[in-house]
C-alpha cells in the first residue's frame, strides 16, 4: 500500500539488507492483501489466524474511478471462512472534493459488489503523487469528504498514509488513522499507538502463503468489529432506508431465501443505501448489501408515494385481487405525489405496491416511497 521501492533502495543505501525469513517484530495483528498476493485461500488465512496471531484482513477494493481489484471478492470470501474480520482498502488518486466524492461513490459500489459487509472499514489510502502535490489544507478537506460519503454505504472509513506526511500533507486526529513507518527491528515497538493501527513491515512472510505481505499493529477494535455506520440525517439522498427507533436496537438482517443473516445486524437510527425492494414469503424487503436485505417492518415510513414515470404518460393502479383500473392511468401521471398511511403490500400477479385509496394500489416498482428510489425492483 505503500511505494515499498523508495523504502527498500533507503535501507539498501544505508547499508541494510532484507532477508526472506521472519524478523524481530510486533504483533501481526493485520494483514493488508491485494492482486498482487493473488487469489488468497481460506487455508491460508487459517495459517494466518492460528500460527500469527493474524485477527484482521484488509483487502484492495478499488482504485481512482477506474480499478476495480479482480482478487477482492475471493478474498472477502476466504478470509470470512477462516474466521477473520474482513474490511477493504481504496486506493486514493482525488484531487478535488468532487474527485474524493466520485471516487468514494466507485469504492463503494465496488465494495457492495464484491461483497464487502455492511459496517466494514473501506479505508482511504492516501499516499499517491496527486496528493503529494496538493497543500494540507486541501487533502484534509478531501480525504474528510470521502469517508463522510463512503458512510453513505453502511461502511465505516479510516485514512492509510507514511508516517512523513502527517503534519506536512495532511492531519489525523488522534484515535484515528493507520500510520505506515518502518523500523529496521520492530521488535516490542508500540509506534503511532495513538491511531488505530501501525503498519510496522511490508516484506513479511508467512509459512503457508506465497510472497511478501503488509503487516500491522492493531491499538483498538476499530478493524476487529463491524458495526453500522450512520448516515449523516442532513444528508439527501434519494434512495435512503432508515431503520426505526433512536434508542440502541438490533434489527436482523435476511438473505434472498428469507433466512436470517447472522452476524449483519442493523442498528435503530442507522441509514442505508438501498437499490432494490424485494418480495420475501409476500413481505417487503429493502435490499442493502450483497445477499442482505431489511424488512420494512423494521424502518421508518413516511407516508408518500411520488410517480417515478414520463409526466406525459401515467401508470395503472389495480385493486387487491390484481385487476387494473380502466383510465386509472389517466390519474396517476409521472411526478404526480400521493399520501400512503400502507406499507408496501404483495398484490396478486402485479407484486409490490403501495396503497393510495380504498382498494386502489400503484405498482413500486413505478414510484417512490420513503425516500427510496423505486427502480430497479
Amino acid at each position: 500500500m505503500k511505494n515499498k521501492l523508495i523504502y527498500i533502495m533507503s535501507l539498501l543505501l544505508a547499508g541494510l539488507f532484507f532477508f526472506g525469513g521472519k524478523v524481530d517484530a510486533a504483533n501481526t495483528d493485520m494483514v493488508d492483501v491485494s492482486n498482487h498476493n493473488g487469489y488468497m485461500t481460506t487455508a491460508n488465512f487459517v495459517d494466518m489466524r492460528n500460527n500469527y496471531g493474524v485477527k484482521s484482513v484488509v483487502t484492495k477494493i478499488s482504485e481512482g474511478t477506474y480499478y476495480a481489484d479482480y482478487t477482492a471478492s475471493n478474498n472477502i470470501t476466504t478470509a470470512q471462512a477462516a474466521g477473520l474480520y474482513i474490511n477493504g482498502y481504496h486506493f486514493a488518486r482525488y484531487t478535488t472534493q468532487a474527485g474524493a466524492i466520485a471516487e468514494a461513490d466507485y469504492a463503494g459500489k465496488v465494495a457492495k459488489s464484491a461483497g464487502l459487509p455492511i459496517g466494514a472499514v473501506l479505508v482511504t489510502d492516501v499516499e499517491a503523487q496527486q496528493q503529494n502535490g496538493l497543500s494540507r489544507a486541501t487533502n484534509n478537506a478531501n480525504n474528510q469528504v470521502f469517508m463522510d460519503e463512503i458512510k453513505k454505504f453502511g461502511y465505516r472509513s479510516d485514512i492509510y498514509t507514511m508516517s512523513s506526511w502527517l503534519g506536512t500533507k495532511m492531519d489525523i486526529a488522534n484515535g484515528n488513522g493507520w500510520i505506515a513507518s518502518y523500523p529496521y527491528n520492530a521488535s516490542g515497538k508500540n509506534w503511532y499507538s495513538n491511531n488505530h493501527a501501525w503498519q510496522w513491515g511490508s516484506t513479511y512472510n508467512f509459512q503457508a502463503s506465497y510472497g511478501n505481505f503488509d503487516v500491522s499493529q492493531i491499538y483498538d477494535d476499530f478493524y476487529t468489529g463491524q458495526l453500522p455506520a450512520v448516515v449523516d440525517p442532513k444528508s439527501t439522498i434519494s434512495n435512503v432506508v432508515s431503520v426505526k427507533g433512536n434508542s440502541y436496537k438490533a434489527y436482523t438482517t435476511y438473505h434472498f431465501d428469507g433466512t436470517a443473516n447472522t452476524g449483519t445486524d442493523v442498528i435503530s437510527g442507522s441509514d442505508w443505501i438501498s437499490n432494490k425492494i424485494i418480495a420475501i414469503n409476500g413481505q417487503p424487503y429493502y435490499h442493502i448489501g450483497v445477499d442482505t436485505y431489511v424488512p420494512q417492518a423494521s424502518t421508518t415510513f413516511k407516508g408518500i408515494a411520488v410517480v417515478n414515470y414520463n409526466s406525459n404518460y401515467g401508470i395503472n393502479a389495480y385493486d387487491s385481487d390484481g385487476h387494473y383500473m380502466a383510465d386509472s392511468n389517466k390519474t396517476f401521471k409521472g411526478g404526480s405525489t400521493w399520501k400512503t398511511a400502507d406499507k408496501l403490500t404483495d398484490i396478486p400477479n402485479v407484486g409490490l405496491c403501495y396503497k393510495v385509496a380504498t382498494n386502489m394500489y400503484i405498482p413500486a416498482k413505478y414510484a417512490q416511497g420513503s425516500g427510496f428510489n423505486g427502480n430497479d425492483i
